[in-house]
């Protein structure tokens, strides 16, 4: 319409229709048939301000003998159109050929490419994604949560809503979870799949810290628990990108409708626990569901029944069991830290980094992709767990060292000897501060008789040489025979026997 002024401005100054059509760029005949629609309609420059753009061009093309608003050919009913656009497979080349064999004198395939589009911007007013059945499931959480009582203390807990909308046919899930972390985070997933009897191909999260490291347009980083999920589904993941809520248009929307449909209806209620939130959540989901979609005139689960059902993937045969991924070095006592608790690992792995997989039973860790540990995972009890064919063999040996390993060594000898140990162990703030003592003694009563190691055994437990230095003192000077022979002279020297003619 801009350059239809010029020309009449032109016109009006006598320039010819050539010299207008090489000034503005078109053919001199475009330039006629413009000034005879212009003189047809009575219009010359200057041209009355209140006439617009609009009007102008409806006064100069508006075509004669057709009703404003009306269309001149039977039109298909779009709403169904679109429905069938979400079927895979289909695209408008075959609609549009269904249409003309339904009405042969209908319009062609580029008007009525023209008139869908036109279609698609009524529903929605920004630019339409065409989603596929099958295709994508959008993710996220609700900004908005719900207070749950606790019924003995009546501490009041807020729950997080997960959301969750499949793309060709709006169906949509919804439940509550105490926190946004991995572990809730992935469960819900979980729960999603179970929910819908199957698994598309791609799932469209937020860039929430539970699921993906770093958001990038180019390469985000898969958080490595989500990403084992979505290995065990065969599904992938699709984050929208940073700040870019309309990538992700469909949750966004039923994260709105769940808000008023669900928190609007269940404002009223108080809830004391977490199942019995999620009962009342999944029968608003079940009404969300079944709410007719006003454009399309039809509801959620009827589509999803009709187009997108029979286009999920099936659910693996075995459940998914949530692993959390760690990474962590070991130190130098060859020992990991997960969730509070050390678990032992090969003693060559020292100072390497390792990942460790924390399920809610086992603890696994990986060096280099190759599983080089496995342990029962530890909620009390000690702080270690050690596999003792982890350690190097001098710390296996003494792994094996225990108090009552040695009594018993100290009882093959005889008794004595195992007082000896017990009285040695017993004399250490820890016994196992006294093994070492216990394996000196028993290397110096290597080669001895047991008569004499029985011997010395007394003779140190009798004065309290409880050390490696004074047993090995007394067997050295012999102390154990002296004792003996003091003994001898003490019972010759007894009253009673002395002059009984006993010794000679």
């Amino acid at each position: 319409m801009r350059q239809i002024r010029h020309m009449l401005r032109l016109a009006r100054d006598g320039v010819s229709a050539r010299e207008i059509g090489r000034t503005l760029g078109i053919a001199r005949s475009t330039v006629q048939d413009n000034l005879a629609r212009a003189s047809a309609a009575g219009l010359a420059w200057p041209i009355d301000e209140e006439i617009t753009d609009a009007v102008l061009e409806q006064r100069l093309f508006d075509r004669v003998g057709v009703k404003q608003g009306v269309r001149r050919r039977v039109e298909p009913d779009w709403p169904s159109m679109v429905r069938e656009m979400r079927r895979p497979g289909v695209n408008l080349m075959v609609l549009w050929e269904e249409y003309r064999v339904s009405e042969p004198g209908g319009y062609g395939y580029s008007r009525f490419c023209d008139l869908y589009r036109e279609f698609e911007r009524r529903v929605t007013p920004v630019m339409r994604q065409h989603h596929a059945a099958g295709d994508k499931v959008f993710v996220d959480y609700s900004g908005k949560r719900v207070p749950i009582v606790d019924p003995a203390t009546g501490v009041v807990r807020q729950a997080e809503i997960f959301v969750a909308v499949l793309g060709a046919s709006n169906l949509t899930y919804a439940e509550a979870t105490w926190t946004q972390a991995l572990p809730d985070w992935i469960g819900a997933h979980v729960r999603l799949f179970d929910f819908l009897g199957g698994v598309p191909r791609l799932v469209v999260p937020d860039n929430l810290k539970s699921g993906i490291n770093k958001a990038s347009f180019y390469d985000p980083e898969i958080n490595r628990s989500y990403g084992t999920m979505a290995e065990h589904y065969g599904i992938g993941v699709l984050p929208a990108r940073p700040r870019k809520p309309r990538d992700k248009a469909k949750v966004e929307n039923g994260v709105r409708f769940a808000q008023s449909y669900i928190l609007g209806r269940l404002r009223a209620q108080t809830f004391f626990s977490l199942a019995e939130c999620n009962a009342a959540i999944a029968a608003m989901v079940e009404r969300i569901n079944a709410h007719p979609m006003r454009r399309l005139g039809t509801t959620r689960r009827a589509l999803f029944e009709a187009v997108e059902r029979a286009a999920l993937l099936p659910l693996p045969s075995a459940p998914y069991v949530f692993a959390e991924w760690r990474l962590a070095r070991v130190n130098l006592d060859y020992h990991v830290e997960a969730a509070g608790f050390l678990y032992s690992v090969p003693h060559a792995l020292i100072r390497e980094q390792v990942d460790v997989r924390l399920t809610e039973r086992t603890v696994e860790v990986f060096h280099r992709g190759q599983r080089v540990a496995a342990h029962d995972r530890r909620y009390g009890g000690a702080r270690h767990g050690t596999d003792v064919e982890h350690m190097p063999s001098a710390h296996r040996r003494y792994a094996e060292w225990t108090p009552a390993r040695f009594e018993r060594w100290g009882r093959e000898i005889g008794p004595e000897t195992e007082g000896l140990v017990i009285a040695i162990l017993r004399g250490r703030p820890h016994p196992e501060q006294g093994f070492r003592t216990c394996l000196g003694v028993l290397r110096l009563f290597r080669g001895l008789a047991p008569a004499r190691a029985e011997a010395i055994s007394a003779r140190a437990t009798a004065i309290g040489a409880l050390t490696y230095k004074s047993i090995a003192s007394i067997i050295a000077n012999n102390l154990d025979r002296k004792s003996r022979i003091t003994e001898t002279t003490k019972i010759i020297d007894h009253p009673n026997l002395r002059g009984a003619g006993y010794f000679h």
